[in-house]
């Protein structure tokens, strides 16, 4: 139990030292990625305003039918990526800075942002 504490309090320190450095305005907002055991959150914020700008995520409805059986796997990622980059682009947004919140950039992480890549956003 100790252990697991410990890679989650290193986790968040990597999250906060990467936040100081990206920082997300109206032109070019921050993507950030939050993983559950179940679920892949990702959000477009505008730090200038305070705002969340977009949101996807396995457990939202667009997406939740389409991955019942996948919403913790790369598959469900992939499908979040397509839907942030979607909103993204309908919001006139094609820009974005990438946070990874901590996490090692692979496995579901790396799929979220290929997708979004691969749908029309770029960093």
């Amino acid at each position: 139990m100790r252990e697991l504490t410990r890679i989650k309090r290193c986790r968040v320190r990597r999250g906060l030292r990467a936040r100081k450095k990206a920082f997300g305005a109206a032109g070019k907002p921050r993507l950030v990625v939050f993983r559950s055991g179940r679920h892949i959150y990702c959000q477009l914020i505008d730090d200038a305003a305070g705002a969340t700008l977009a949101a996807a995520s396995t457990a939202s409805p667009e997406v939740r039918e389409e991955v019942k059986a996948c919403s913790w796997n790369k598959k469900g990622a992939e499908k979040v990526g397509e839907l942030i980059a979607r909103k993204a682009l309908a919001g006139g947004i094609t820009r974005v800075c990438f946070d990874r919140n901590g996490y090692k950039f692979h496995g579901r992480l790396k799929a979220l942002a290929d997708s979004a890549r691969k749908h029309g956003l770029v960093f």
